[in-house]
């Protein structure tokens, strides 16, 4: 009865935060609704644990614990695949930035060389 109360309230805490953090805008849509899902499923079972056995049994599993770490590894194998795609992404879009503003840096100091050269030009004719 403990860990039963325990768990539901970890979710429900778990739940406002995450309610909190779209709100705030500092967790992206995406990943909010993914944890909703999550959290939508977490604490009714954590609430009523005779219908996480009932779900074991029909997939054939003996123990609903069982069923709960092999779908939390997986859950956290898929999210970790996810994350590696992400900055893979982000990696190739920062390497083109820096590439974009390495030209740009190059072509305003060409300019500003050209400038210079070119006010120096212009003093040295009205001096001479």
């Amino acid at each position: 009865m403990k860990l039963t109360l325990v768990t539901g309230l970890t979710g429900l805490l778990l739940l406002v935060t995450i309610v909190e953090l779209l709100r705030r805008r500092q967790l992206r849509e995406k990943y909010g609704m993914l944890w909703l899902a999550v959290l939508l499923i977490v604490i009714p079972l954590s609430l009523f644990p005779r219908l996480l056995d009932n779900v074991a049994g029909f997939f054939g599993v003996v123990s609903g614990v069982s069923l709960v770490l092999f779908l939390g590894i997986v859950f956290l194998l898929l999210v970790c695949v996810h994350l590696s795609w992400e900055v893979s992404a982000l990696e190739e879009e920062t390497r083109t930035l820096a590439e974009d503003f390495a030209l740009l840096r190059a072509q305003v100091d060409a300019d500003r060389a050209a400038r210079t050269e070119s006010a120096r030009d212009e003093l040295v004719s009205h001096d001479g």
